[in-house]
C-alpha cells in the first residue's frame, strides 16, 4: 500500500496540529550570511512544509533604544517600531530564538529587544507581580539553538550553559513558557560543510515537528 507524505509525517509524529511559531533572528548583524540565517531558514521551511504557520522576526532589522532607567522599565508602552515584534511574540504556540553565543551569553542587542518586548506586558498584564508573569504564555514551547566557536559539550559542562539558562529559567520560564528545549552547535567556524548539512537537516526535522 502507497503511503502519503502526509501520513508518513503522521506516523512519525511531526504533525499533531498545527503550530503558529515564532522564530527570533538574534544575531546582531543584518546581514543575513550567517550560519543562524541558515538554521532559520531550514527550521522555517521544515515547519512550513508540515503545515505550521511561521513568522519570523529579524531584531537586527528593528530600530529601538536601549533602556537605561527603572522608570523606563516601569512605564510607557512597547517602544515604537516594536508593536509588530510584540504582537508576533505572544500570538506563538512555539518560540525558536536562534543567535550566536557572544561573551557566553546571547548578544546584547538581543536581550534589549526581549527587555523592550517584554517590560510593557509585564508592568500591565502582569501588574508587576512574579507570579502573574507566569501566566502570560502558559501552553507555549520554546527551542533555543545557539551557534558557538566552542566545543558545545565543553560549554555545557565547564561553562555549565550558564548564558542559555538566563535565558531559558530567568526569562522564559518566569513567563511560563515551558517546556524550552535548546540545541547547541560548537566549533561552528571549523566544522565540514558535510557536518553542516547534518546539522541543518536535523534542525529541518525539528521545524517539522514544531518542537
Amino acid at each position: 500500500m502507497q503511503v502519503t507524505l502526509s501520513q508518513y509525517r503522521a506516523s512519525k509524529g511531526y504533525v499533531k496540529m498545527s503550530k503558529k511559531i515564532a522564530i527570533l533572528r538574534g544575531h546582531p548583524d543584518p546581514a543575513q550570511n550567517h550560519f543562524c540565517d541558515a538554521i532559520i531558514e531550514h527550521y522555517k521551511h521544515g515547519a512550513e512544509e508540515a503545515g505550521h504557520v511561521v513568522q519570523v522576526v529579524d531584531v537586527a532589522s528593528l530600530d529601538f533604544s536601549i533602556l537605561r532607567t527603572s522608570e523606563e522599565w516601569t512605564s510607557g508602552t512597547v517602544a515604537p517600531g516594536l508593536e509588530e515584534a510584540q504582537d508576533t511574540f505572544f500570538w506563538a504556540d512555539h518560540i525558536v530564538l536562534v543567535y550566536p553565543l557572544w561573551l557566553g551569553t546571547m548578544p546584547a542587542l538581543f536581550k534589549a529587544f526581549l527587555e523592550q518586548v517584554l517590560r510593557a506586558k509585564l508592568n500591565s498584564d502582569g501588574e508587576g507581580n512574579p507570579v502573574a508573569w507566569r501566566k502570560l504564555m502558559q501552553g507555549t514551547s520554546a527551542r533555543i539553538i545557539i551557534t558557538m566557536g566552542m566545543p558545545a559539550l565543553f560549554y555545557r559542562v565547564f561553562y555549565r550553559s550558564h548564558g542559555l539558562k538566563v535565558l531559558s529559567r530567568n526569562i522564559l520560564s518566569t513567563i511560563g513558557v515551558g517546556p524550552v528545549r535548546s540545541t547547541l552547535f560548537g566549533l561552528i567556524e571549523n566544522v565540514s560543510q558535510a557536518k553542516r548539512m547534518k546539522w541543518l537537516d536535523k534542525v529541518q526535522k525539528l521545524g517539522m515537528a514544531a518542537k
